[in-house]
C-alpha cells in the first residue's frame, strides 16, 4: 500500500525560474533559475563522494528533488527516500545574486544537506525508532512560517519503491532557522493513522503574531483524510469527509512519457488571508480530482466539530485534465495558484471572484520544462517559486540523465497573472 500511496503523493513545485510560455497568452511564463540533469550534493569532498557512491549511500538517479519553500535567501529543497542511495532528504540552496539575475543562465548548484549531514543520516537496520531522534528520514513538504522556523513532514520511510523500511513513524519536525536546531518532533499517534495512510503536503495556520498558536493541517493522500496539529496543545486529532476522497472518474494521468492510474485523496490545501476574527479559509482539493472545496479552518480547529458534513463547501470543477497537487494563495491579492500535472501547466483563481471554469486562467504552460509541476510556493517578496520533476517518469523508470529532469521556477505574482483572467 505505501508503494502504492507513495506515488500518488509527490509533489515538488517550483523554485525559481521562467519557462517559455507556449500558447498560454501574456504573462504565461516562469523564469527557470536551477536546473538539473541530476542532482547531486555538497559532500565534504571528492573523496566522501566516492565512499558515497561505491557504498550505495548515494544513487545519483534515485534522487528526485519534490518538495520547496523560500526564507530569506534560502531556498528548501526536499529528496524523499523513494529508493535507497538518498544522500539527504532536506537541503538547502543559498541563493546568490548570480541566480537572481534576469538575464543569467539556469544555475544547477549542489543541494547542502540541511541543517546538517548528520541530521539526514539514516539510522542503520535494527536500531531501533530512538536513533532516529533528531534526524530527517523522508520529507516530502516544507513550509517556512513567519516565526521562523521550518516545518518538515516526515514519512519516516526508507525505499518507497523497494523493500519498503519503516524507520519511524510518521511525524512532524520542525526546526528553529536562527539556530538551525530541531526546536519540536511530534509522532503521529495511532489514531490519527490508517492501514493505507501516507503523508505528502502541510499547510501551517500561523501568523507573526500567532506564533505559539500554530496549527498544521497534514493531507492523508492514501487513506484520504486529514490531520490538524496543534503547536499550543502539541496534540493532533484525525478529520474524515467524503470531499476528502479522489475521484474514480479522474485517476488516469497522461504526463510526460508515462501513463498512470492513482487514486490519491486529499493533497492540496491552500490558505486564505485571515479575516478580522483571525480565521481562514481552506481551499483544498484531492489529486484524483479536478474539483475545488473550502471549509472556514475554525472548523478544523475545533476536533469536535471537525466532521461536520454541512460546513464544508463544494466549489466546482477547475476542468478538464486539471488534476492537481499543490496550492497556494498570494494574500495580498486573493490568487489562488495550483499546480496542473495533467496540463504541464500552473494555474490560477481569484478568489474574489466566483468559482467556475471560466474564472481558471492558465498562468503558465510548457510542455517540456513544467512536466509534472510538483509543488510551488509564494513567498520572497511576492514572488510565485513552482518546482517540477517529471515523477511520472521518475517512478516508471522512463527518466533520460541526458536531459534536464529537475527544474526550480520564479517570478513575480503581478507578472504571472497580467493578462490573465486572475488579475
Amino acid at each position: 500500500m505505501e508503494q502504492r500511496a507513495a506515488w500518488g503523493c509527490v509533489a515538488l513545485a517550483a523554485l525559481l525560474g521562467c519557462c517559455a510560455a507556449q500558447g498560454a497568452g501574456p504573462g504565461a511564463g516562469l523564469r527557470e533559475l536551477l536546473a538539473w540533469k541530476q542532482v547531486s550534493f555538497a559532500f565534504a569532498d571528492d573523496a566522501a563522494r566516492s565512499r558515497a557512491l561505491d557504498s550505495g549511500d548515494f544513487v545519483p538517479e534515485h534522487n528526485a528533488p519534490l518538495g520547496l519553500d523560500v526564507s530569506g535567501d534560502r531556498l528548501f529543497v526536499t529528496v524523499p527516500r523513494w529508493r535507497k542511495g538518498v544522500a539527504a532528504t532536506l537541503n538547502v540552496i543559498h541563493l546568490d545574486d548570480a541566480m537572481l539575475r534576469s538575464d543569467g543562465p539556469p544555475a544547477a548548484p549542489l543541494l547542502q544537506p540541511y541543517p546538517s549531514w548528520e541530521a539526514n543520516t539514516l539510522p542503520a537496520e535494527g536500531e531501533g525508532e530512538g536513533a532516529a531522534a533528531g534526524k530527517l528520514l523522508s520529507v516530502f513538504r516544507v513550509r517556512a512560517d513567519p516565526c521562523g522556523r521550518l516545518w518538515a513532514l516526515d514519512t519516516g520511510l526508507d525505499d518507497l519503491l523497494g523493500s519498503t523500511r519503516r524507520v519511524a513513524p510518521a511525524r512532524l519536525v520542525v526546526i528553529d532557522l536562527a539556530s538551525d536546531r530541531v526546536v519540536r518532533e511530534y509522532a503521529l499517534p495511532d489514531a490519527d493513522l490508517k492501514p493505507d495512510s501516507f503523508w505528502a503536503h502541510i499547510a501551517v495556520d500561523v501568523t507573526n503574531a500567532t506564533c505559539d498558536d500554530a496549527f498544521a493541517y497534514l493531507s492523508d493522500v492514501g487513506a484520504q483524510g486529514l490531520v490538524v496539529y496543534s503547536w499550543k496543545q502539541n496534540a493532533s486529532w484525525r478529520v474524515e469527509h467524503h470531499f476528502f476522497n479522489f475521484d474514480p472518474l479522474r485517476g488516469n494521468f497522461h504526463i510526460g512519457g508515462a501513463n498512470f492510474q492513482w487514486k490519491d485523496g486529499l493533497f492540496g490545501v491552500a490558505l486564505s488571508a485571515p479575516d478580522d476574527d483571525g480565521g481562514r479559509t481552506a481551499y483544498f482539493h484531492p489529486l484524483a480530482s479536478t474539483h475545488e472545496f473550502a471549509v472556514p479552518t475554525r472548523v478544523w480547529q475545533n476536533s469536535s466539530a471537525a466532521d461536520d458534513y454541512y460546513a464544508y463547501r463544494v466549489l466546482g470543477s477547475r476542468g478538464e485534465r486539471a488534476q492537481s497537487t499543490a496550492s497556494f494563495i498570494h494574500e495580498p491579492s486573493g490568487v489562488l495558484f495550483y499546480t496542473l500535472v495533467n496540463r504541464n501547466g500552473v494555474g490560477c483563481w481569484n478568489t474574489n471572484k466566483p468559482f467556475s471554469e471560466e474564472n481558471q486562467g492558465l498562468a503558465a504552460h510548457d510542455d517540456k520544462a513544467l512536466i509534472f509541476p510538483n509543488d510551488l510556493k509564494v513567498c520572497g517578496g511576492g514572488n510565485l517559486w513552482v518546482l517540477s520533476n517529471r515523477l511520472g517518469d521518475f517512478l516508471y523508470g522512463k527518466l533520460d540523465p541526458n536531459e534536464v529532469n529537475y527544474r526550480i521556477f520564479r517570478r513575480p505574482v503581478p507578472e504571472v497573472v497580467r493578462g490573465t483572467v486572475c488579475e
